[in-house]
């Protein structure tokens, strides 16, 4: 009998280290927050940053469509100054969308705001296009607004017939410079951005010619007799 207490010492030195396991599992969340995270953006990385992939103005030869560096630079300079145009235009839609008064105000809004969604898929379109040539389409508020060659409109609220007037002096400085810049590029051998000034620039331009300048008619109203 006196041999018992021997016998049950080492199942009590085996207990203790099961009692310092929840411890041990208390502290493990303590040491997750108190640790650095997993995953840390880098900022302001803008501030000391390389010299940038590629200059504007230039173009580089990533893709090969069998086309020479000259050829591709001219194109390029072109479709920025059509995409400078086109953004512009863009939001001379989206300005006389908001700001037209009158009584062809619901039909003049809606046709302004189709409008603008219209020149808005070019905007893309033209851009893609100067990517795909190894150029760097121009993109920001400032810039295009040094390139665009449409008349700047005042900050005020104008007349429907002077907002028309406005719009259809931008399309035809559009189609223009598309009539020049498709056969350039077709002499050029560009088909490509040929295709893209007649088929998707010069094209819309033209519809939405149409479709603005009958609000301008000089007709009197009809009348039922």
């Amino acid at each position: 009998m006196a041999k018992s207490p021997a016998k049950a010492a080492p199942a009590a030195k085996a207990a203790a280290p099961k009692a310092s396991a929840p411890k041990r599992a208390a502290a493990a969340p303590a040491a997750k927050a108190t640790g650095t995270p997993s995953v840390q953006p880098i900022l302001n990385q803008q501030f000391n940053a390389p010299a940038p992939l590629q200059k504007y103005g230039t173009v580089s030869q990533r893709l090969p469509i069998g086309l020479d560096e000259k050829t591709r630079q001219q194109s390029v300079t072109q479709l920025n100054q059509l995409l400078a145009d086109t953004i512009t235009l863009r939001d001379l839609y989206k300005k006389h969308h908001w700001q037209v008064v009158g009584p062809t105000f619901y039909q003049l809004h809606l046709l302004y705001d189709k409008h603008y969604e219209e020149q808005s898929t070019l905007v893309d379109t033209i851009a893609e296009r100067i990517q795909i040539l190894g150029g760097v389409a121009v993109a920001m508020a400032a810039d295009v607004a040094e390139l665009t060659s449409i008349p700047r409109p005042p900050k005020d609220r104008e007349e429907a017939p002077v907002q028309v007037g406005r719009l259809l002096e931008a399309h035809q400085i559009m189609l223009k410079n598309c009539h020049d810049y498709a056969k350039q590029a077709d002499d050029a051998g560009d088909d490509g951005t040929n295709d893209l000034v007649v088929s998707d620039v010069m094209r819309t331009n033209e519809m939405q010619v149409w479709f603005i300048s009958e609000h301008v008619v000089d007709t009197p109203l009809a009348r039922a007799e």
